[in-house]
């Protein structure tokens, strides 16, 4: 938020109370018991387009000085498909997957256990071999334990992977909700009452899951929808623990002598959408959408058929506990997770990243993660002897961020000129962000009336640096002997 210098912002920013408080029913419920339920994220198995590229990399001697880039993209364009099904080795970790989750879940979930599936082949042909395991596990027992179904399903579009379903840039329909039930029910589903579909067409069932795309899926469009599903995943686990009081299987897990068999949620998919939910669920610096266009900064690997573990409390809270598991498989069987997959494609260029913005606010109002990268600077980076002071009224922090990292602060008191704090960090010092911040100040204290800036350096360097940007040291000494002040008017319009 830049600061305009009317000196009643504060003033109205105080008596802007028009918040109201809302209880969460779901934390109202709680108690002194933390209800959750196990939500664990499944990676499809290798499908054949993972082969492809797989194999074009060793064709074209990807990643190495003689790449043959015109040959990789030919390659890629004839043997690629819009909805690719699972390789050979990708059927193998299939099965292999199945046959871990259905022992690992039958000490763990109680019934029926709740898939939540993309619309894409891939995804499909990877959970089909442990539904159908576990329909048939539920069909051995005995009678009485045959109350609920041992699986349910939803196939949700929103879930598929980023771009979308086209080949050649030629947008393709996607499986109905026809063609999907047929893979799954009777074998994989004992019934059409256990699948269910959400985000397709309701008037049109004969409408492919991407009937309405137009081309590949832009990067922003992919995280429009990974907000929307993300939401739509909330809600859905809220309303699952919205039974916690009657519900048998949704309960403190932390508690000793809790049950075993909890409710549990498989959400099987693509690696590169897993990435941008996980980064909405982890909510860390990679969570805001930096530029259009723009991949993200930070992202989560997963191998094909790699699980993450996560607890949901409700009200979009998630611990995660592991990331990335692959104990069904054996090394020689890991594919999809590697740096010749890829995934170093997802990390932003340095032209985006690099670019640099300075932003001026109020100190109790810089956004949280900046605040919080602007204090650390400050301890690791300033003379241990300078005790950070509580922010004083009428103080602004000048922050130069590149993307989401600051990489400079300050601070300018604007009763005073008094400018202080300012630090850089080390690997960024000599690309002009030091004299960035003193000319963003220069700038605020024009705009705010103060006449000039005051600062005390408390190193040789420190002087030398703000004599390079036109500050003059006074010859007078402070009365307390404590260190000389250097200042700098602000009428001028260019550094000396």
């Amino acid at each position: 938020t830049q600061h305009d210098g009317d000196d009643d912002h504060h003033a109205a920013k105080a008596d802007n109370k028009d918040v109201v408080e809302i209880s969460d029913p779901v934390a109202s419920a709680e108690g002194s018991v933390r209800p959750s339920i196990h939500v664990q994220l499944i990676r499809h198995a290798e499908s054949a387009n993972n082969q492809v590229y797989r194999d074009a990399r060793r064709l074209f001697r990807g990643g190495t000085p003689s790449f043959d880039l015109e040959g990789w993209e030919t390659y890629v364009d004839q043997h690629r498909s819009a909805d690719p099904g699972l390789s050979d080795v990708g059927v193998e970790q299939a099965e292999k997957l199945a046959e871990y989750l259905v022992e690992d879940l039958a000490g763990r979930a109680s019934r029926p256990v709740r898939v939540v599936t993309s619309p894409m082949r891939r995804t499909l042909e990877t959970i089909r071999p442990t539904l159908e395991r576990l329909r048939l596990a539920a069909a051995n027992e005995q009678e009485d334990s045959k109350s609920q179904p041992a699986a349910s399903c939803i196939v949700n579009a929103f879930y598929h992977e980023s771009e979308g379903c086209h080949v050649k840039d030629k947008p393709r329909p996607g499986m109905n909700r026809h063609e999907i039930s047929d893979m799954l029910v009777p074998n994989a589903l004992a019934s059409p009452s256990d699948l269910s579909f959400d985000g397709f067409d309701p008037h049109d069932d004969s409408a492919g899951w991407y009937a309405h795309g137009t081309g590949p899926e832009t990067r922003p469009e992919s995280e429009v929808r990974a907000a929307r599903f993300y939401v739509w995943l909330c809600e859905y686990l809220d309303q699952q623990l919205k039974e916690a009081s009657h519900a048998a299987d949704v309960f403190d897990a932390g508690v000793d002598g809790a049950p075993l068999l909890r409710r549990t949620v498989l959400l099987v998919g693509h690696g590169d959408f897993m990435a941008l939910l996980l980064k909405r669920i982890i909510a860390g610096f990679g969570y805001a959408h930096e530029r259009e266009g723009v991949t993200h900064r930070s992202a989560f690997v997963h191998h094909n058929t790699g699980t993450t573990d996560l607890e949901y409390f409700g009200s979009g809270r998630f611990l995660l506990m592991a990331s990335n598991r692959t104990p069904h498989l054996p090394r020689s069987m890991l594919t999809g997770g590697g740096l010749k997959d890829g995934w170093s494609y997802l990390m932003p260029d340095d032209k985006f990243v690099l670019e640099q913005e300075t932003a001026v606010a109020f100190s109790d109002e810089v956004d949280g993660h900046f605040q919080e990268q602007a204090e650390a600077l400050r301890t690791l980076y300033l003379d241990k002897k300078s005790k950070r002071k509580i922010p004083a009224e009428g103080e602004v922090t000048l922050v130069v961020k590149r993307g989401l990292q600051v990489v400079g602060c300050a601070s300018f008191h604007e009763p005073t000129g008094r400018l202080s704090d300012v630090v850089v960090r080390p690997s960024v010092r000599g690309s002009q962000v030091g004299r960035a911040l003193v000319d963003s100040a220069v700038a605020h204290a024009r705009k705010v009336g103060a006449e000039e800036l005051v600062t005390e350096p408390d190193t040789d360097n420190a002087k030398a640096f703000f004599a390079k940007l036109g500050f003059e040291e006074e010859q007078a000494q402070d009365a307390d002997g404590g260190k000389k002040k250097m200042t700098k008017k602000t009428r001028n319009d260019a550094f000396t």
